[in-house]
């Protein structure tokens, strides 16, 4: 989410003075040549937000990473022992706050942006914007599609073809009730944001002015059968993940 200093219009707010930092985890394959790594968790007002990052070996033997989390000496050997980091990617403009020490160490690597994200961080180099065509050199292995329709932000759906999976920055997050307090899932289960149940937040929902839009990047979304879900905040989706994709994104009217 974002972490710098503008909140975000559904009421998960800046600040890395607010992060605790946790000691990074190991990057963990989940599929041949597709790895996923967290990050730091944030805290608002005692709402703890995780973050993850994948990382994809394509077949010319470099890297492809999504939405990057914090850089850590750690994270850095365990990239150089898979490949060449020669891709960066966001899935919407709020996954920026580590995109500035990824570039500086990957100083060969081409970073793509999400809609709206090039405005924003005008002072990073960025090689183009994100369509929903994707690029000749990840074409053949990672599809994409931009959910476009509302006021505030549109983000960017991911498909590593080879082993099903679907990566999902904001749009759906399910975060673990056992992890909040009685008041945090209250709350947050009123947004609709935790567990099998996660969606995406209401507010967010609300600026969807062009649903037709919207439900048109859904459909392709959805016709890539996905067997996985990762997602940035809260608990990644193992199996069935065209049930979960189809269920999170349900308030659409797919």
């Amino acid at each position: 989410m974002e972490l710098l200093e503008n909140c975000s219009p559904f009421g998960i707010p800046p600040p890395l003075k607010h992060a605790i930092l946790l000691p990074m985890q190991k990057l963990e394959p989940i599929a041949a040549n597709l790895w996923i790594a967290n990050g730091p968790t944030v805290s608002f007002l005692g709402f703890p937000y995780s973050t993850r990052m994948a990382v994809v070996r394509l077949a010319d033997g470099s890297l492809w990473v999504w939405s990057p989390i914090e850089l850590s000496d750690g994270l850095k050997a365990e990239l150089a022992s898979l490949g060449q980091v020669r891709f960066l990617v966001s899935p919407n403009k709020l996954h920026h706050l580590f995109l500035d020490p990824w570039c500086a160490t990957f100083t060969d690597a081409q970073l793509y942006a999400p809609p709206g994200l090039a405005k924003k961080r005008p002072k990073l180099s960025f090689t183009a914007e994100l369509t929903d065509t994707p690029p000749a050199s990840w074409a053949e292995e990672i599809d994409q599609v931009v959910v476009r329709g509302s006021l505030f932000m549109e983000e960017v759906l991911f498909f590593h073809r080879a082993s099903k999976t679907c990566l999902v920055g904001d749009l759906i997050q399910r975060f673990d009730p056992d992890e909040l307090s009685r008041w945090q899932r209250w709350i947050m289960s009123a947004d609709g944001l935790v567990g099998e149940k996660g969606s995406t937040p209401r507010e967010w929902r609300l600026s969807f002015i062009d649903r037709k839009a919207a439900r048109a990047a859904v459909r392709k979304a959805l016709a890539w059968e996905p067997e996985r879900l990762v997602i940035a905040h809260g608990t990644w989706v193992r199996a069935q993940g065209t049930t979960a994709l189809r269920e999170g994104l349900a308030w659409l009217g797919v």
